[in-house]
């Protein structure tokens, strides 16, 4: 993809061909998120009681199994309140900062990482143990993972841009860890003090 019209070339990364820290990479997955959100809330709402039922139009009793199983009570928190969290801090984490965010605030993008990478790690562990530890499965659960997923390639491209601006600025003697919490703002004050 190519810089787009309203985005300026300057927000690109340099050697990419497009900016992965733009709005129309990152709102689509903010709306992901949200819809993870609700699966996920859904999911807890039933966890704790709040509903009687859970809808699973494939596999018969087998989402009770699941969502009542060892694995989803073995934190004080059912595992789908914590996912439904866990989205929302994909949600608001990919809404902060501007279309450069990737250099002006880095400390958001890897936040933003963090936040999305091991929700996936973690989806996909559930999804593989359904079959094999719990040998049932839950339709809205592989949703939930399905979601996670989808959103770890667009995110780990934009903490790329990020690990890849920081690794510039070390290349540069420009203190890291200020670059790091500060993004490019720190670096000019390098350079003007230089």
């Amino acid at each position: 993809m190519k810089a787009g019209a309203h985005e300026s070339t300057d927000s690109v990364p340099p050697g990419w061909s497009y900016n992965p820290s733009s709005w129309g990479e990152r709102l689509w997955l903010v709306g992901v998120a949200v819809l993870g959100f609700a699966v996920s809330s859904y999911l807890a709402l039933y966890q704790y009681g709040l509903l009687e039922d859970v809808w699973e139009p494939f596999f018969g009793r087998d989402s009770e199994k699941v969502l009542h199983s060892f694995l989803s009570t073995l934190l004080p928190v059912p595992d789908a309140a914590l996912g439904a969290a866990a989205y929302a801090l994909d949600a608001v984490t990919g809404v902060i900062g501007r279309q450069d965010r990737w250099r002006s605030m880095p400390w958001m993008v890897i936040l933003f990482g963090l936040a999305v990478g091991p929700l996936g790690l973690v989806s996909v562990l559930l999804v593989i143990a359904q079959p094999a530890v719990l040998h049932a499965w839950c339709t809205l659960c592989l949703l939930s993972a399905l979601i996670s997923l989808i959103m770890i390639g667009p995110a780990m491209d934009e903490v790329l841009a990020s690990l890849q601006f920081l690794r510039r600025c070390s290349q540069n003697k420009t203190p890291v860890w200020d670059v790091f919490w500060h993004g490019e703002l720190a670096r000019e004050r390098v350079a003007d003090s230089g």
